[in-house]
């Protein structure tokens, strides 16, 4: 064999070691992913749903919907990790260039990463979410056989009209949009122009939500945190409220004793068991945090508030400095490329500390949307609910993470959080390159924040100011007794005015 021959094979002997190596760590990467997602999502899944008890078929359907459903949460996990781990990557690639236990950490795996999240990202919410729905609604249509085909048949009729009704519906957009033959005649290709002006509508309603939810959440957060940690004794009195809650705790346990013991007293014994369950367990919590350590009530709380606000207030300033930039230099405009060429120049100015910065506001970012979607009042309804959330509100609930993880990416690159362009199919949204949808959306972002915060920290400075003086206790409102919902009261019943059984006083 030639010499020249013997180079083009090792070449492509080099490029086939390659591409297995990549398909290993992808395949490797997602695993981990999905048995991570099926632990969460078992801890929060109805039991009732998936035991065979009155239906075998049922709990096989509703099997089939949560391994879907468990796959979606994997994509929509991988879609978070997407932008910080090519960001990491591109760091260590500069740190050790020639280190030979990190080659495979190359340019082409983060690109196939990105492909393979776009393409999962498609998949699932155009199909596989349906899909699952419209298995678990369908019954088999009529007068067929009673099975899991049944249902399947149905369903992928269901999914088909769907989709053709979807599908007009973009077409009508687009030509309403493009009116023109060449945007007529390209609307015909649907691999090409369908899914990624499809996926593009999706990617934009995510962004949207995430504006909407994020600056909500970035003020809830700090609600969040004040309500898992302790605060100082300066700011939280728990010995009172502990008192309080112990003597309700014996009032509700001495009034069903009573209503056992006498029967001139008509009480709902269910319900005040309920009360005085749901009071003993707030009176344990009460003193777990009432035996926390001074450093953790003094220190940790303090801490946590500043971390919160040291990362809100950067987030603003840079959305700030990079509006600026876009009113002043147009490379400052999110863009995709379809070459990822890592380990030559860092995405931040600071090096490795910006780098690791932009790593935690991204994650930062994306816990304070989630925050604030399922605090907001349309989404509220969505919050799953421990060991007992039903298979419908799963799949909604997998729907709405991974339309907020696949946004994120541009999110973050639309906001100048991270200079890292977007890859692959990421960037070819049509509405990137618009100056004035991208400079409102930051102009927006900023307002939204700045205005929750100032709005967040005005209700706290007017709440402490009426607790000082207190105003709370002349309405009657008084602290540590505003939050306890009285028992029910005792009353007589009035069909018994004797009694003649026990020949009570």
């Amino acid at each position: 064999m030639a010499p020249v021959e013997q180079d083009a094979l090792a070449v492509r002997e080099q490029l086939f070691h390659d591409r297995v190596r990549e398909c290993i760590i992808c395949a490797l990467l997602f695993v981990s992913l999905y048995i991570l997602c099926h632990f969460i999502i078992t801890h929060f899944k109805k039991h009732t749903d998936f035991t065979a008890v009155h239906d075998d078929e049922d709990a096989a359907v509703n099997r089939i919907a949560l391994g879907l459903c468990t796959f979606t949460l994997a994509v929509a996990l991988g879609a978070v990790l997407l932008l910080p781990f090519s960001i990491i990557s591109n760091e260590v690639l500069l740190s050790f260039p020639q280190n030979y236990y990190i080659q495979w950490l190359n340019g082409s795996l983060v690109h196939g990463l990105w492909n393979l999240v776009f393409l999962f990202s498609n998949l699932s919410l155009v199909f596989l979410m349906p899909f699952a729905y419209f298995f678990t609604e369908s019954e088999g249509f009529a007068g067929s056989k009673k099975g899991i085909m049944a249902r399947v048949y149905e369903t992928s009729v269901v999914l088909l009209l769907l989709t053709l009704l979807v599908l007009g519906m973009v077409w009508v957009a687009s030509a309403i949009v493009s009116n023109n033959a060449a945007s007529r005649q390209s609307l015909y290709d649907l691999w090409e122009y369908y899914l990624p002006y499809l996926y593009s509508c999706i990617s934009l309603f995510g962004v949207l939500l995430l504006l909407l939810c994020t600056p909500f959440g970035l003020s809830t957060m700090f609600t969040v945190t004040g309500k898992l940690l302790v605060k100082p004794r300066l700011l939280e009195d728990l010995d009172e409220q502990l008192s309080c809650t112990r003597l309700e705790e014996a009032a509700v346990s001495r009034r069903i004793s009573s209503g056992k013991a006498s029967c001139w007293l008509n009480l709902n014994v269910e319900l005040l068991r309920e009360q005085f369950f749901a009071i003993r367990s707030k009176r344990r919590k009460l003193e777990l945090r009432h035996r926390a350590s001074p450093w953790q009530r003094n220190l940790g709380y303090p801490l946590a508030m500043l971390g919160l606000l040291a990362l809100t207030g950067i987030s603003v300033l840079i959305v700030c400095f990079h509006v600026l930039e876009l009113l002043l230099d147009d490379a400052a405009m999110p863009r995709g490329i379809q070459d990822a060429s890592l380990g030559q120049v860092s995405f931040s100015i600071f090096g490795s500390f910006g780098a690791a910065l932009q790593v935690v506001l991204i994650f930062y970012l994306m816990v304070s949307s989630v925050v604030g979607f399922y605090s907001s009042p349309l989404f509220t309804r969505l919050l799953p609910e421990w060991q007992d959330t039903p298979l419908t509100k799963i799949i909604g609930n997998c729907v709405s993470l991974l339309v907020l993880s696949s946004a994120l990416p541009v999110f973050s690159r639309t906001l100048g959080i991270t200079r890292f362009d977007l890859l692959g199919d990421f960037g070819r949204f049509n509405w990137l390159g618009n100056f004035y949808i991208v400079f409102l959306y930051n102009m927006g972002f900023a307002g939204l924040t700045t205005l929750c915060l100032v709005k967040k920290v005005s209700w706290a400075v007017q709440a402490e100011l009426i607790c000082a003086f207190g105003e709370d206790r002349d309405m009657g409102t008084g602290a540590g007794v505003s939050h306890v919902r009285p028992p029910p009261q005792l009353s007589r019943s009035p069909s018994a005015q004797v009694c003649t059984s026990c020949r009570c006083p």
